[in-house]
């Protein structure tokens, strides 16, 4: 059964719906197929994750297939060692035209499980050759590239069966936090453009809620703009990721930050939310607690107001922009070839990661929050941002400072706890 994620998604937009996805996975094959279940019948436009275990990320599959054999309970779902009628069994009857899946998995080395998917002809799936790579391992860079040019001309191969392959880039979620947006917004646009160049015709790109309601509107904004302006494909959409930090512990506070992504993702035009719920800050999220997400931001969602068009706010001459096409320009001028393009970038510093610490990332970049939420630069390395930057007076970055922004979301959202307006948990959906 063909299931195209792209136009899934689209269709979703086009009726006025914010698509609502969790980030669930198990490695029991009949919890993974409840949880896909549930979230198919929860009360908000969604699509189905399966999201795999660290053991395959890393490519540790005998210890995969160790744990399953001894019962050991995995983070995630193995989707390379259980066989693929196993998986066909838990898709069968919920994946479906009006019940798309994708997978996640966060390798920088993911050629099986590209070719898990190709056999279950599962159509979507995420990453990228800089942000499967640098925060989550040492693999170097250019293996990284190397590895990910490889299951993209692979996975286009899908098109022989019917289904029209969707990738969505990392890039916008690079550390989780405390990378400026305009960097997040490059490498995300980058990593869609490798994509592109490398035969995905069907894309989305990713940007992960930060410390700033306003600077995160800039960001998105950006990233549409850039999305218009230079990628080659006319088969896009943009999904928020709610705030990927240190999460808040209070209930009230998780959701408010959750309600803050939703809200977001509406007025800039975003097609789709990925959500986090009120365990992210102490443990693994129940089904019952995603599906309580997924419902609190669809209803949220609903509530907000939509851009006047599918393009607006344009992100004319924002920070945010100008820093992130200066960026952009500086890689695509490097060379005609992306994944080398990407390569050299962070090897001069046009690309640097804050607080990034793999052996490719220059490292001399810095960041922090100035008093009014904003991420700004306090050091710009050899970016390619000399006056243009957003950034406030030198300043040393020490531990303690850094710890302080780090947490800086969570005392926001946390203090003083409140819940949403007097609402309980059993009463934000349906009450």
């Amino acid at each position: 059964m063909t299931v195209d994620f792209g136009e899934f998604v689209r269709r979703a937009a086009d009726q006025g719906h914010l698509v609502v996805q969790p980030r669930m996975g198990f490695g029991a094959p009949e919890r993974m197929r409840e949880g896909l279940a549930a979230t198919k019948a929860a009360h908000a436009v969604t699509v189905g994750t399966l999201t795999l275990d660290s053991y395959t990320r890393v490519g540790d599959l005998d210890a995969a297939a160790t744990a399953l054999r001894e019962g050991t309970d995995l983070n995630g779902y193995p989707v390379v060692t259980h066989p693929p009628a196993t998986t066909a069994a838990v898709l069968d009857g919920v994946r479906g035209p009006d019940f798309p899946v994708q997978v996640r998995h966060g390798s920088a080395t993911p050629i099986d499980i590209f070719w898990a998917l190709m056999r279950l002809r599962l159509g979507a799936t995420e990453g990228g050759p800089v942000s499967y790579c640098l925060p989550y391992g040492r693999t170097p860079l250019a293996d990284g590239i190397r590895n990910w040019e490889a299951c993209c001309e692979l996975y286009t191969r899908m098109r022989e069966v019917g289904v029209e392959p969707h990738l969505e880039t990392f890039g916008g979620c690079m550390m989780g936090q405390l990378c400026p947006p305009s960097q997040l917004v490059a490498i995300s646009f980058l990593e869609a453009m490798f994509f592109a160049q490398h035969g995905i015709r069907s894309l989305s790109l990713s940007y992960a809620q930060q410390t700033d309601p306003t600077q995160d509107q800039e960001a998105v904004a950006a990233l549409r703009r850039l999305c218009r302006e230079l990628l080659p494909t006319p088969d896009w959409h943009v999904v928020i990721y709610a705030y990927m930090g240190v999460y808040p512990e209070t209930f009230g506070g998780a959701y408010r930050l959750l309600g803050q992504a939703a809200r977001l993702a509406v007025t800039t035009g975003a097609e789709r939310l990925i959500v986090k719920t009120a365990a992210e800050a102490r443990r693994i999220p129940t089904i019952a607690e995603n599906v309580l997400a997924l419902e609190y931001a669809s209803q949220t969602a609903a509530k907000a107001t939509a851009p006047d068009g599918p393009d607006a706010p344009d992100g004319a001459d924002s920070a945010v922009y100008q820093e992130a096409r200066a960026l952009v320009d500086a890689v695509l001028h490097v060379d005609q070839d992306i994944g080398r393009a990407l390569r050299t970038a962070f090897q001069c510093g046009y690309l640097d990661v804050p607080y990034c610490v793999h052996p490719d990332n220059a490292g001399r970049a810095r960041s922090y929050i100035d008093s009014d939420g904003r991420l700004r630069w306090s050091d710009i390395g050899s970016l390619p941002l000399a006056g243009i930057a957003e950034r406030g007076p030198a300043k040393k970055i020490g531990s303690a400072d850094l710890l302080n922004d780090l947490f800086y979301v969570r005392r926001k959202f946390d203090e003083p706890p409140q819940e949403l307006g007097g609402a309980q948990e059993g009463e934000l959906v349906h009450g």
